[in-house]
């Protein structure tokens, strides 16, 4: 099952994504610029292999709910999202407002 939603931050409109698969859920809030994920994001192949699309995305783990993942300090981002001032340990909710 697959869910979306908006979310409202700082007056601005997020599209929150939560993707129910088996044993695991997906969880994402994106905007027109950039996203966060649960941990099944790829932070390090964002980085290396795909660099030069200068990908606008951070990550945080342990995370089962979209509140959670918006509360939960960020384990790592891309360097597009620390060129916005993303960095590891922000919450992903004031991530997402840089986003906008």
């Amino acid at each position: 099952m697959m869910r979306m939603e908006p979310v409202e931050l700082d007056g601005h409109t997020a599209l929150a994504i939560e993707v129910k698969l088996p044993k695991t859920n997906l969880l994402a809030v994106t905007t027109d610029k950039g996203y966060i994920m649960c941990g099944a994001l790829d932070v390090g192949l964002l980085n290396e292999r795909l660099r030069e699309r200068g990908i606008i995305a951070a990550r945080a783990t342990g995370v089962r709910t979209i509140e959670e993942l918006l509360e939960a300090p960020l384990e790592s981002v891309t360097y597009g999202a620390e060129s916005l001032g993303v960095v590891p340990g922000m919450k992903g909710r004031d991530a997402i407002v840089r986003m906008f």
